[in-house]
């Protein structure tokens, strides 16, 4: 499986001619009015067969750069069949106050390749509810908010990246050169062991290629930047 992080919570997977995209963001001039700094290469020159979207704030939901006419889910809850089978759609807020400050939030969980993928989107919850856990089951790679603010912060993604006993959890939406808000990635790596942590060289990395340890490894991608890293 060939998976690329694009910055943010946007990422490619790719395996046996199938092809996920996943919270794709399209232009951010709208954030500069705001005084946030956007620095990530747009995404462009993307097909897929599937493309999820988790929440419907700008960051997330540029469904427009992905090309080749695929089947959309978006800001939804429920089980639906795909391309790549079955996609479960875990209902969730993206803050602590029940979704009324910042709206729902959905947990996409799919298998690619035999690989069971889970994406928490920019999940706000303070917890994991008992039923949204029982909905994900137990993951083998999963995507996770860890820079804080309107997210998890770090010491609590990793407590969640445990508890759900995943093989390998990569880190998103936090601070990066490209970005000027969050808490950077820092926090959630300390509350793991270093021999636990893989930095990669490359934004693009394949899971197969990765040790899987009696517990999770962060796995964290180089931010991409112009030039295509």
């Amino acid at each position: 499986m060939s998976i690329r992080w694009y910055g943010q919570a946007a990422f490619r997977l790719q395996n046996e001619g199938h092809t996920v995209v996943i919270d794709p963001f399209g232009s951010m001039e709208a954030a500069a009015g705001r005084g946030l700094r956007f620095g990530y290469p747009p995404i462009a020159g993307v097909e897929a067969d599937l493309v999820l979207v988790t929440q419907e704030h700008l960051d997330h939901n540029g469904v427009e750069v992905v090309g080749g006419a695929p089947q959309v889910v978006r800001s939804t809850a429920g089980k639906f069949a795909s391309a790549v089978g079955q996609v479960v759609a875990v209902a969730g807020e993206h803050d602590p106050a029940a979704g009324t400050e910042r709206g729902p939030n959905t947990i996409f969980v799919f298998r690619l390749g035999g690989v069971a993928c889970c994406h928490f989107g920019d999940f706000g919850q303070r917890h994991l509810r008992e039923e949204q856990a029982a909905a994900i089951g137990r993951p083998d790679l999963l995507f996770l908010p860890v820079g804080g603010g309107p997210t998890l912060d770090g010491t609590r993604a990793a407590r969640i990246a445990v508890d759900l006993g995943v093989r390998w959890v990569v880190p998103m939406h936090y601070r990066t050169e490209a970005i000027n808000f969050l808490e950077p990635v820092d926090a959630f790596l300390a509350a793991l062991p270093p021999e636990r942590i893989v930095r990669l060289d490359s934004p693009e990395f394949d899971p197969g290629d990765l040790p899987a340890l009696d517990g999770p490894l962060a796995v964290v991608p180089v931010a991409p930047r112009d030039g295509g890293r």
